[in-house]
């Protein structure tokens, strides 16, 4: 018989909780009278979604609602099976139906990882009754679930779980002589407590594996101390040196190709959009550690350089262009430096988001209007034939103009007079506005002057 200390199973298994009563955190769908709760008391369950990140809480929940309704349960991880178990758990749910009237809950652990093709393996049968679908997943059910699955499903969020609820998970299993590691009587220091919830990141799962971690370094540090943890610590207490020593460097929840990527990608132009520093490196530093490629992060700033500064300052699209090479030529972590520079800068730039707007203008009407044909006077005539059929005729040449401007019209005549790029009163585009303002007047004047000559002064 294995004793308390040198369990098969891991701590983090066995203070899974058996009852709603149990659980920890989610309160806003395990608390009193929340959805949670109605549903057990109904005795019905629907076919259910649960979206969260990892150790929140997904397959314990799974496995309390399917226990509290009488139904089978079954587990079925979407990495290692595939359709052909499909088949043959439906051919043992309908048995089950028949024979002993108990319904059949199928528990579909990352069913992200199936692909839309193989989701709809369920669909028919969710949609009979005859199996009750509850999948866990830590993508975002709206691009990772086909629409019809999705729709007969109720999609149930679950949040990263506070530094308070790992707390109470972790004494829970500190004073548990059966699940958890009561027999061991040990102690923890209150700051190594909230060291090891904050460690976990919201993951409960992280929280109990590295306890448990923690846990044996102690009884190992109490069969052989050392001569200064001898008089510096008592035997059999977690101390926070013990869990610094035990932690490594911290792993963020980050997938470069998942919703995070695209949660953090958002926060980071947004910060910089809105012109926050803080909030801009902040998330630039997420990313980074969390592993996404630095050169991505430089093509975004690239982007937003055109995008949301553009003429309100040139000098950011060079500043941005000018960090992807040092980052390409130094590398991390000395060219990460580039990165937050460059990123400082575009957040404290003045913004404009005229080009990126002059852009729409002119696809819009390019759509609606088609292949225009550019007008005869500014198309160039290199042969004696173009010239024949008008190419270049009346073109005015600016540099010959005193102001250099001439009174002509650039676009197809069908757009004649339309303005596209409207620049901000913001940064150098200020400049650039005042600049095109005065041209006008100077053409206008020139069309007046040339409508009107008599009154010509």
């Amino acid at each position: 018989m294995n004793s308390p200390a040198s369990p098969i199973k891991p701590l983090a298994e066995r203070m899974r909780p058996t009852h709603l009563d149990d659980f920890v955190g989610q309160h806003h769908l395990v608390g009193s009278g929340q959805f949670l709760n109605q549903l057990i008391d109904s005795g019905r369950l629907p076919s259910l979604l649960l979206w969260g990140p990892p150790g929140s809480g997904k397959t314990t929940l799974a496995t309390i609602l399917a226990h509290s309704v009488s139904a089978r349960f079954i587990f079925f991880s979407a990495v290692l099976s595939g359709v052909k178990e499909v088949r043959q758990i439906v051919g043992q749910a309908r048995e089950a139906l028949e024979l002993d009237h108990r319904p059949t809950i199928l528990f579909v652990d990352e069913i992200h990882r199936f692909n839309k093709s193989q989701q709809d393996a369920f669909l028919p049968h969710v949609e009979s009754g005859l199996l009750t679908l509850i999948g866990a997943t830590t993508e975002n059910p709206s691009f990772q679930i086909n629409a019809p699955l999705l729709s007969r499903c109720q999609v149930l969020l679950l949040a990263p779980l506070g530094p308070d609820d790992i707390k109470k998970v972790l004494q829970r299993a500190l004073v548990d002589p059966v699940k958890g590691l009561g027999a061991l009587h040990l102690e923890i220091e209150d700051q190594a407590l909230t060291m090891l919830a904050e460690a976990a990141d919201g993951d409960c799962r992280r929280a109990l594996n590295q306890l448990e971690t923690v846990a044996a370094l102690a009884r190992e540090q109490e069969k052989h101390p050392t001569s200064e943890e001898s008089t510096d610590s008592e035997p059999m207490t977690i101390t926070v040196e013990l869990v610094r020593r035990s932690l490594q460097q911290k792993t963020l929840r980050y997938d470069a190709r998942g919703e995070e990527h695209y949660n953090l990608i958002s926060a980071l132009h947004k910060s910089l959009r809105d012109s926050d520093p803080d909030g801009a490196v902040y998330w630039l530093g997420r990313m980074l550690i969390g592993g996404e490629d630095p050169l991505y992060l430089a093509r975004r700033m690239i982007r937003f350089a055109s995008e949301d500064i553009g003429n309100a300052d040139p000098q950011a699209l060079q500043v941005a262009i000018n960090c992807r090479e040092a980052y390409h030529m130094l590398g991390s972590p000395e060219g990460e430096l580039a990165l937050y520079q460059a990123a400082i800068y575009l957040a404290t730039a003045p913004k404009s988001n005229a080009v990126y707007a002059c852009t729409h203008r002119v696809r819009a009407d390019i759509q609606r209007t088609g292949s225009l044909p550019v007008p005869l006077h500014i198309r160039n005539a290199p042969t004696r034939l173009m010239k024949d059929f008008g190419y270049g005729k009346g073109y005015q040449y600016a540099h010959d103009d005193r102001d250099g401007l001439v009174l002509q019209e650039h676009l197809p005549s069908e757009l004649a007079g339309n303005t596209y790029y409207e620049p901000t009163n913001r940064g150098y585009e200020a400049v650039i506005k005042d600049r095109l303002t005065k041209w006008k007047q100077i053409l206008k004047q020139r069309a007046h002057d040339h409508d009107h000559p008599s009154r010509k002064k």
